[in-house]
């Protein structure tokens, strides 16, 4: 029936894996570009001083340019206040004409701060970006950044890998029916010729990788949403903010054990199956 578990779940899961496969692609992509130094471009101090050097000129330009525009405006200001408001034909032409070319300085001055402004806040930007990559350069040289640049690699030949077996999987509509722990360490025991209870050791170690899959996976979703939130949230939107992250939140768990169920053993994934439905 409509009202079913299995109704229910199978449209909430085809929203959160969506979800899931949205994130997935999001950070195949950006873990690899982060950490890898592949991706780094070269910067060097005097690429950073020349371009600080630049920034400096042009606020030193924007300060001349706002003394001008203020020692303009005192002085008009005082001829107004010293000298009587001119009299007769001539001196009205002559107040509009001198006020009119005064003005017209005045606006094309402004113009150029406010130009000299944003050309500031283009170089303030990209100096900070040299910055941040020299600080990048700098981490990837230590212990923990050569880590993530091995992660980096190994991760993205594994999301290779596993978008061609899914593709395989789709096409043949094949259905995976070991867990890939089990698989693994089935391979290793054959390969090696040792005496291994893998059937035990399967369990535990498949649990253990299912407890951090979800753990990893719902920590950076939280991250995720938590930087997309903070982008449009405002005392307005709050409600409807919590609303919609407890409504992802769910979609997105009950999304997570619908797909984990591949990485457990037979008998454990055929339990949360009979749960969910035939799925």
């Amino acid at each position: 029936g409509i009202l079913s578990i299995e109704q229910l779940i199978s449209r909430v899961g085809v929203i959160g894996v969506t979800l899931m496969a949205l994130l997935s692609g999001f950070g195949a992509v950006n873990c690899p570009y982060t950490y890898m130094s592949y991706f780094l471009r070269n910067v060097t101090d005097a690429d950073i001083l020349s371009l600080e050097r630049r920034l400096l000129q042009t606020m030193d330009m924007i300060v001349s340019k706002k003394k001008r525009i203020a020692v303009a405006h005192r002085t008009m200001f005082q001829r107004g206040e010293v000298h009587n408001k001119p009299t007769g034909f001539w001196g009205m032409i002559k107040s509009v004409t001198t006020s009119v070319a005064g003005s017209e300085n005045l606006s094309l001055i402004q113009q150029e701060v406010d130009a000299l402004e944003e050309l500031s806040r283009q170089l303030f930007l990209e100096t900070a970006d040299l910055h941040a990559t020299k600080e990048r350069i700098e981490y990837s040289k230590t212990f923990q950044g050569k880590y993530f640049n091995f992660l980096g690699y190994f991760f993205s030949i594994y999301c290779v890998w596993k978008i061609f077996m899914a593709t395989i999987n789709i096409v043949f509509d094949r259905v995976g029916k070991t867990d890939p722990v089990t698989r693994g360490i089935e391979i290793t025991v054959n390969y090696l010729g040792i005496q291994f209870d893998v059937k035990f050791w399967s369990q535990h170690i498949s649990f253990i990788l299912v407890g951090i899959i979800i753990v990893t996976s719902i920590r950076g979703l939280l991250i995720t949403l938590t930087k997309f939130f903070y982008a449009i949230s405002s005392s307005k939107s709050s409600n409807v903010i919590v609303l919609l992250l407890a409504q992802i939140m769910g979609m997105y768990f009950v999304s997570s054990v619908l797909l984990i169920r591949m990485s457990m053993p037979l008998e454990y994934r055929t339990i949360i199956t009979e749960v969910l439905g035939e799925l």
